[in-house]
Formats: C-alpha cells, sequence, structure tokens
C-alpha cells in the first residue's frame, strides 16, 4: 500500500513526507550528505511534477485503485482499465498498490528508477570501460523496466516494459532470491534475455 494512500493532506504536505522518506534513504543507500540528499530530493520532485502535468494526470482522484476496481462491473473504461493489465499478470492487490498512491509518490517512484539506472549506466561506461550499447544491454539485463508493454520501439517480445503495478512483487521476489542464493540468481539473470524477459518467465510458472 503506498504511503499516502490514506493520507488527504495538501500538497506541500505530501511533499514534505516525501523528503522525510527520501533524504535520509539517499544519505543511506547512496553516501550523500545532507545537502546532496536535499537537492537530488528536490530534482527529481521536480521532475516528477512536470511528468505528471505533461501527462494530464493531476487531477486524478485519492484511491484511484479501489475506483477502478468498484466500477469494474459497470464501467467499460475501468473494464477494459483492468483486462489490460490482467493480461499482464496484475492482480487486484497490485492495481490498489499502485493506484491507491498519491501521484507524486508514483511520480517519485519512477525518478528514483530512472536515477539509479543511469548511475549504473554511468559506472559501466566510465568504471567498466563498456560501449553505450553493451552498456545499456547490461542495465536492461540486471534492472527491471517498467512503463506500457505495447512500446515496442526498444525491446520487444518478453522483453518489453512491465506494467509498474508488478513492482511491489518483483522487489519482493527479487529479495527472496538474493536471500535465498545470490549467484544462483545472478547466473539465472545472466541467462535471460533481460530482467523483464526473466520476471515475465516467473510469473508464468507462479513464482511471482
Amino acid at each position: 500500500m503506498g504511503i499516502f494512500s490514506r493520507l488527504f493532506g495538501t500538497s506541500s504536505d505530501i511533499e514534505r513526507q516525501l523528503e522525510d522518506m527520501y533524504v535520509p534513504m539517499f544519505q543511506e543507500t547512496r553516501g550523500m550528505s545532507l545537502s546532496q540528499a536535499k537537492s537530488t530530493f528536490r530534482d527529481l520532485l521536480e521532475k516528477a511534477k512536470k511528468d505528471i502535468r505533461e501527462e494530464g494526470i493531476s487531477d486524478l482522484p485519492e484511491n484511484l485503485g479501489d475506483v477502478l476496481i468498484q466500477k469494474e462491473s459497470t464501467d467499460e473504461r475501468a473494464r477494459s482499465f483492468l483486462d489490460k493489465r490482467r493480461k499482464e499478470g496484475i492482480r487486484y492487490e497490485d492495481i490498489r498498490w499502485w493506484w491507491n498512491m498519491h501521484n507524486l509518490e508514483r511520480g517519485m517512484i519512477f525518478q528514483v528508477d530512472a536515477l539509479d539506472r543511469l548511475a549504473f549506466f554511468i559506472k559501466l561506461t566510465e568504471e567498466d570501460g563498456l560501449s553505450s550499447d553493451e552498456a545499456a544491454k547490461r542495465v536492461r539485463k540486471f534492472h527491471p523496466i517498467y512503463g506500457d508493454p505495447n512500446d515496442t520501439s526498444i525491446m520487444t517480445g518478453e522483453d518489453r516494459p512491465l506494467m509498474p503495478e508488478l513492482r511491489d512483487r518483483v522487489n519482493t521476489y527479487v529479495m527472496k532470491k538474493n536471500q535465498a542464493d545470490r549467484e544462483k540468481f545472478k547466473k539465472e539473470i545472466e541467462e535471460s534475455s533481460t530482467f523483464n524477459a526473466l520476471i515475465r518467465q516467473e510469473i508464468k510458472k507462479g513464482n511471482i
């Protein structure tokens, strides 16, 4: 469940709560100073706001996941929206988890995800000496890529973007696999064309 899914505060309230969560996380996991962490948070928050404005989704209601599920039997748009996601392995609990979040919470998740992929890409090119193409392939192999599964501009077939509603289940799966046998899991990743392809296989097997 999103941390703000049951809160109905002002935008500034939500921004403060996001800052309270992300700034310490950036300090702990990325070794940033307090000022660096705050600056990074503000930059990502502004990018999230910009994306929300450009997508025209700034007025989405709170707890949209519950609304969609409640309207499924009577509203064709809600039914179509959910049917599309069920075909990608999405469950009702995934809909509630993702769409009950506040817009800014979802937006920050996307921004931090992009930041992580960029950091890995830079390491591969600047420290490991890989070409841009090789580094991009490694990023797709070791990081799940979320977005519209119908977007085949970069990846096709099983490598296509995963629905963002899967994030929580994927994170839980990755944590369990790493705890059970990190080296075995790394080998499974290496043998897959992309991380997305591995995830799709595991969903079909009922492991996610």
